[in-house]
């Protein structure tokens, strides 16, 4: 096999095992995301009640799907970097279309009926109190129809946000700065992504308040832009690792026709 064919498959292989892990993250997410946790709680420390608008207080409170999310944005900025905004528009849309059919696939499966089988060996939790298990089920997997049409909506736009944002400060920053792009993109993409999906899916889709919307989107926003400038080493380290594996030169080579893609 001559130089210039391993050079190929490497781009190619390596464009499939980043764009893999980018969907996989953002499905778990996207499918985990509907619970609430409270940081506080993580910590056994009392409730902040932090005073916010209106008189409320602000608690901690975060979707645990943004625990992994900080991934998904090492991935997206390292594809940035590799394989250009249309690398990272095409992975986008790929994994817009598989969140939405996991999702269809998730409604399918909650709305069969459920064996009596099933039923009755679930019929009790643990405390011996009456259990519906298939509400149970469809409450958890479902999510319903505002969170994902929010969820989908936060993805795409965020996604593209950071893709061209990335872009641009590559422009400007070429192959110094990397951090700043990294980062610069992550803080202006996340505040699309984070205030979307709480707006689109518990405010006009929803039940909650501007107010519930702004106490939850404000803790997820910091939180987000808090683990991406911890993680930055991280963006470094794997592009040191891609470097290796693709070759400085070939490294370099694909960062330069990057930059016009």
């Amino acid at each position: 096999m001559d130089t210039t064919t391993t050079d190929s498959s490497r781009k190619i292989y390596l464009f499939v095992f980043l764009a893999s892990l980018f969907i996989a993250n953002a499905l778990i997410a996207e499918v985990i995301g509907v619970k609430l946790i409270s940081v506080e709680k993580v910590f056994h420390l009392r409730p902040l009640h932090l005073p916010f608008i209106g008189g409320s207080k602000l608690d901690l409170n975060l979707s645990v799907g943004v625990l992994i999310w900080p991934v998904v944005f090492i991935l997206s900025d390292v594809i940035n970097e590799y394989y250009g905004k249309q690398g990272v528009k095409r992975i986008s849309f790929i994994g817009t279309g598989i969140i939405a059919y996991a999702f269809i696939i998730i409604y399918t499966a909650t709305e069969a009926p459920p064996a009596d089988l099933w039923l009755n060996n679930n019929a009790l939790d643990a405390a011996g109190n009456p259990f519906d298990m298939n509400f149970a089920y469809a409450k958890l997997f479902r999510q319903g129809l505002n969170i994902i049409i929010g969820s989908l909506t936060a993805f795409l736009v965020g996604q593209l946000v950071d893709a061209y944002i990335f872009y641009y400060l590559r422009k400007l920053t070429h192959h110094r700065l990397l951090w700043l792009r990294a980062t610069g993109s992550t803080i202006v993409s996340q505040l699309f992504d984070s205030f979307l999906i709480l707006f689109i899916a518990f405010y006009l889709l929803g039940n909650w308040s501007m107010i519930d919307v702004l106490a939850v989107f404000v803790v997820q926003y910091v939180y987000k832009i808090i683990l991406a400038i911890a993680l930055t080493p991280a963006v470094y380290w794997a592009h040191n690792i891609i470097d290796r594996y693709l070759g400085k030169d070939k490294a370099i080579q694909m960062i330069d026709q990057a930059e016009d893609l």
